[in-house]
């Protein structure tokens, strides 16, 4: 089978969402599909054993010339006109040009392939807006939703309207009127996003985030890890939704209980997290046993530490419902570690651990949290390798193989 894949960037340094999109394409090579990436990255970047062609951006058009207009009046005028525009055309001068940029490249492209996929991050979705417009496509589209769209269909907390929130509307419901497959990281996702699109119950199936081994060159352990302790790592970004507090809290009432600990227990948290840098800054002053770095971090820096460390903490939104599959949930797998879960009873995350999974505790709820961390660190002083997660069943989920099954059953559907 010959796979087009459209995806806005292949560069796993700029979004969680950029590095799930690479799994599945290396794992879309290693299932035996030949495969093309047409991306969006506006740089060459080159996947191994991977045929790529980077999608040029139209500088000469009027879109273009309005779009840089618009941002020289934001930097220099800090005039934002962004929301208004919005309200009007549903999208920005920048979002339809690089739409118009991936339409060309598309039509001049001779690949003939079984199978259309466009891959998005963040809330771009340009990929779909662009094949959205490609008729002689629809036939063989498979939309990839990674995330809800548009915002305000995102479970609570999460309570943003997007300017223009209307015409985004319609735009996704053509999507999924559009595209004969639609995919999902999540069956959580599936089903929350069908009860606003009801087509995707038909066109609907889940590809997980994939768990594409990789090749991670030579790398020393940073000064901040000592890989003899016992180490919780939390890696990612800390969204403003997902306050590490009570993950916090639940540490230290663990060291309170446990005067030895304070020895021996790191808890990392690397990642943005502008929302709660000052609480951050106060913790880690107060507690030596708290390392925060408040920034971006290589992936090859944090595969090497999920991989080392003694727990990876998954760490969600205080919810009734989470329907997300976090993308480095494979990694978590693949590092075969423990995994820490808090977040919601309905949690895709704690679907595929089990109801018997024993180390998931809400988000707030510090004194479980120090529960499971007491339990965690018993196992570790018995030895590390009592925390060992060891679960065939999720590494064979996120696998090409169950992926190749998934496609190649599209064709009974």
């Amino acid at each position: 089978m010959k796979i087009l894949v459209i995806v806005d960037s292949i560069d796993i340094e700029d979004s969680s969402g950029s590095k799930a999109n690479v799994a599945l394409i290396h794992n879309l090579v290693e299932a035996g599909f030949e495969v093309l990436v047409y991306h969006y990255t506006l740089k060459n970047i080159e996947l191994s054993g991977v045929s790529c062609y980077t999608i040029p951006e139209i500088k000469y058009s009027p879109l273009y010339f309005l779009s840089r207009t618009q941002r020289v009046l934001s930097r220099n005028f800090n005039l934002n006109a962004a929301p208004f525009l919005e309200r009007l055309f549903g999208f920005s001068f920048t979002f339809f040009n690089d739409t118009n940029s991936i339409i060309r490249a598309l039509k001049k492209q001779t690949f003939q392939p079984d199978l259309v996929l466009t891959l998005s991050k963040g809330a771009s979705f340009r990929p779909h807006y662009a094949v959205m417009k490609l008729p002689k496509l629809h036939d063989k589209w498979m939309a990839y939703i990674h995330d809800p769209y548009p915002f305000h269909y995102y479970p609570r907390p999460y309570n943003w309207v997007e300017p223009g929130y209307k015409i985004k509307e319609s735009f996704f419901l053509k999507v999924s009127v559009k595209a004969k497959y639609s995919a999902f990281p999540s069956l959580l996702l599936k089903e929350w996003m069908s009860s606003y699109f009801p087509n995707f119950v038909k066109t609907g199936v889940v590809i997980p985030h994939q768990n594409s081994k990789r090749q991670v060159r030579d790398l020393t352990f940073p000064d901040y890890f000592d890989v003899t302790k016992f180490n919780l790592l939390h890696a990612g970004n800390l969204m403003k939704q997902r306050s590490p507090e009570g993950l916090i809290e639940g540490f230290k009432l663990f060291l309170e209980h446990n005067l030895e600990a304070k020895k021996e227990a790191m808890l990392l948290l690397l990642g943005p997290a502008s929302y709660h840098t000052q609480m951050l800054e106060e913790y880690q002053e107060n507690s030596p046993e708290i390392y925060v770095f408040n920034d971006s971090v290589t992936f090859d820096e944090v595969y090497l530490l999920q991989k080392k460390v003694s727990v990876n903490i998954i760490l969600e939104s205080k919810s009734e419902i989470s329907p997300f599959l976090p993308a480095k949930f494979p990694h978590c797998v693949e590092a075969n570690k423990m995994i820490l879960l808090l977040g919601p009873y309905y949690s895709e995350t704690r679907r595929l651990l089990g109801d018997d999974y024993e180390y998931w505790a809400e988000v707030d709820d510090v004194e479980k949290t120090a529960e499971l961390i007491q339990k965690l660190y018993v196992l570790w002083k018995q030895s590390p390798d009592n925390l060992l997660l060891n679960r065939s069943d999720l590494e064979e989920y996120l696998s090409a193989d169950n992926m190749k099954k998934v496609i190649n059953g599209l064709k009974h559907n």
